[in-house]
């Protein structure tokens, strides 16, 4: 199935019925008065949050979607049916945005939630509204209005608490698949995980974490290098950053080259990522090279103030040590996550 997180669509929702103009003619009543119905409401357009679903494929097929016009108005006090509303059913942790103004619709986090993006115009009113002490025939009723019209940004955001970062061929994908079920694809070339990859890893009793493998950044992505920020957008919901490195590349005259080239990216596409507490994860440390490398990178990040571990994703070796401390960071993460919401007073 192919993995599709963005796509534009456009909507239209359901015009109004129009009101009627009638008059009451029954055998035996003379002068009738006005008896014409109002016109029903046009259907709305929906966005509904699925659990069932993973990408935005279907959207990628079908690109416009119409709600149902309200029947008009008839004669007999009988007001027009409303129309029916247009379903769009997308995966939890869709963001919908207006394509002109870049507003933001929805946000939608959680199984049904619902959020109308283009509302049903009104329908007409019919004569019989009109009718007064000195306008006893009003010959006259209210057109439905037209419903909204718009084009949609539709985007994917997954729900993850933790997401692994880093430069292509440090293993994330073996690193994934060590401590979860996930069975991404794994090679020995950069750029092996083209879309991302979700896992869950359980880190203590009762407890587990959704991992999410992003794939591999490079310096230069802020100008479209290797697959650019294309999925950056799914780590930034995620409370912790794993930051994979791979220790056998590391420069003793420069030990966070990778580091920084990397953060510099998540700077620049999105200030706020960088805020995210990170661990910094040496990887590949069945490799003498690797392992000669860890007391400096240890070293050298020990010197910021970043949690550090050392592991070997392939062998399991450290991934022990790598649970513990993930545990404990990701658990301070989401207290210090629920600190701010209180603040703010979410």
């Amino acid at each position: 199935m192919k993995f599709i997180d963005e796509v534009r669509i456009k909507v239209k929702a359901g015009a109004g019925g129009r009101g009627c103009v009638s008059f009451r003619r029954e055998k035996f009543v003379p002068r009738g008065g006005p008896d014409g119905g109002d016109g029903g409401d046009g259907g709305d357009v929906v966005v509904v949050a699925d659990a069932q679903l993973a990408t935005l494929l279907d959207l990628r097929y079908q690109k416009q979607y119409r709600a149902a016009r309200g029947e008009h108005g008839r004669g007999k006090d009988q007001h027009g049916k409303r129309g029916d509303d247009r379903l769009i059913v997308v995966p939890v942790g869709t963001v919908v945005r207006d394509a002109r103004t870049a507003e933001v619709l929805a946000d939608l986090q959680a199984v049904g939630e619902r959020v109308v993006v283009a509302k049903g115009g009104r329908g007409g009113k019919g004569n019989a509204r009109f009718a007064t002490s000195t306008n006893r025939s009003p010959r006259h009723a209210q057109p439905g209005l037209p419903g909204e019209e718009r084009e949609l940004d539709v985007e994917l955001r997954l729900l993850a608490d933790v997401g692994i970062i880093g430069l292509p061929n440090a293993g994330k994908s073996t690193l994934i698949a060590a401590i979860s079920a996930a069975r991404p694809k794994i090679a020995d070339y950069p750029f092996t995980t083209l879309v991302p990859n979700l896992g869950v890893m359980s880190y203590g009793e009762g407890k587990s974490c959704v991992v999410a493998d992003i794939p591999g950044l490079i310096e230069g992505a802020h100008r479209g290098g290797g697959l650019g920020y294309k999925f950056l957008r799914h780590v930034s919901r995620t409370s912790l950053l794993i930051h994979l490195l791979d220790a056998s590349k590391t420069v003793p005259e420069s030990p966070l080259a990778d580091w920084v080239a990397v953060n510099r990216e998540l700077e620049l596409y999105d200030a706020a990522l960088t805020e995210k507490p990170q661990i910094a994860v040496a990887n590949k440390i069945d490799l003498l090279e690797a392992r000669a490398h860890v007391p400096l990178l240890k070293e050298s990040f020990a010197r910021i103030s970043v949690p550090f571990c050392a592991v070997s994703a392939a062998t399991g070796e450290g991934l022990q040590e790598f649970r513990r401390l993930l545990a404990l960071e990701l658990e301070r993460a989401k207290a210090a996550k629920d600190e701010n919401r209180v603040a703010v007073g979410l």
